[in-house]
């Protein structure tokens, strides 16, 4: 029965050994000459200004964490499409449950101001 996993954990062991030997070879053969120009954080390719830790306000992440709400239940619609017709009346009714849901949770969203930018 567990002759089965054997191809799976073989992959793991080759994967896990092939990232050994290319760290292993980096610090090999890899430059060691530390200057002042390498420690420097790079920015986009232009010289970081200020400090590094700026205060973003709460909005940003609001917004980020609705749009990865909203985004990720989109996501159920496409197995429900596929199989429409399989799941018949019932799954309709599921479907329009699951929307009113997601309906409920923008609608509130949006009536405490969570979508408004200042």
């Amino acid at each position: 029965m567990l002759l089965e996993y054997i191809a799976i954990a073989v992959m793991i062991a080759v994967a896990t050994l092939i990232a050994f030997i290319a760290i292993g070879l980096g610090e090999l053969f890899g430059p060691r000459k530390n200057s002042d120009a390498k420690s420097m954080p790079y920015e986009s390719g232009m010289n970081p200004y200020g400090e590094g830790t700026r205060r973003m306000p709460v909005r940003f992440y609001l917004i980020a964490v609705l749009f990865i709400l909203f985004d990720i239940e989109v996501v159920f619609f496409l197995p429900w499409a596929i199989a429409f017709r399989k799941l018949g009346i019932f799954g309709l009714l599921e479907m329009v449950v699951f929307i009113g849901i997601l309906l409920i949770g923008y609608v509130y969203a949006w009536k405490k101001g969570a979508l408004e930018w200042e």
